[in-house]
């Protein structure tokens, strides 16, 4: 067993101590072994990023973003040191943004069935014309981008696709600007929505 592991490790300082010597080759100018450089590392950049990222699509994106990075800061590796680690920094970096961007996108998305709740709850019939003073009131309070959505989708009876483009953002940015909208209006007036 020990042995085992004494030739993997011995594999293992060999192949990193190959990939070191072909960066500095390429950051000599040699674009042979650095297309070798980068052919070689592919696949274990490729199970690092799945691994942790666990979406074929994302973890492509984030490998060639490693590929990237490391293309874009080839000039920073310092021969001296080795090559694995200032890879590993890189693709743990690049990982570590791509689940920061999933967990905002996730935060900031409003799931679709929960916009409709809010709009029968609170949003007054397209055919109402009539508004009461209060809720007039209100909906003139909010911000402008809010208003126009809620207005949009419940007022005029657009469809949030056709609201969105009226506005000229996508879709989804409209479903939060309403969801904010009934949002303050629920709190301003309180039950008068209800």
């Amino acid at each position: 067993m020990d042995k085992r592991k004494g030739r993997r490790r011995t594999e293992r300082d060999a192949k990193e101590a190959e990939w070191a010597s072909w960066m500095a080759a390429a950051q000599d100018g040699d674009s042979v072994l650095y297309e070798r450089l980068l052919k070689s590392i592919l696949p274990g950049l490729q199970g690092f990023v799945r691994v942790r990222l666990r979406d074929p699509a994302s973890a492509e994106d984030v490998v060639q973003t490693v590929l990237l990075s490391i293309h874009r800061a080839r000039h920073t590796y310092r021969s001296e040191r080795p090559f694995a680690p200032w890879m590993w920094a890189i693709a743990r970096n690049a990982v570590i943004d791509a689940q920061r961007a999933r967990s905002v996108r996730r935060r900031r998305e409003v799931p679709l069935d929960v916009v409709g709740e809010v709009a029968q709850a609170e949003a007054p019939a397209p055919e109402d014309a009539s508004l009461s003073p209060h809720v007039s009131y209100a909906l003139a309070q909010l911000p402008a981008s809010q208003r126009e959505a809620v207005e949009l989708i419940h007022l005029k009876g657009l469809s949030v696709a056709e609201a969105a483009a009226q506005v000229g953002i996508s879709p989804g940015a409209l479903k939060v600007r309403a969801h904010r909208g009934y949002r303050a209006l629920r709190a301003q007036l309180g039950a008068e929505l209800k």
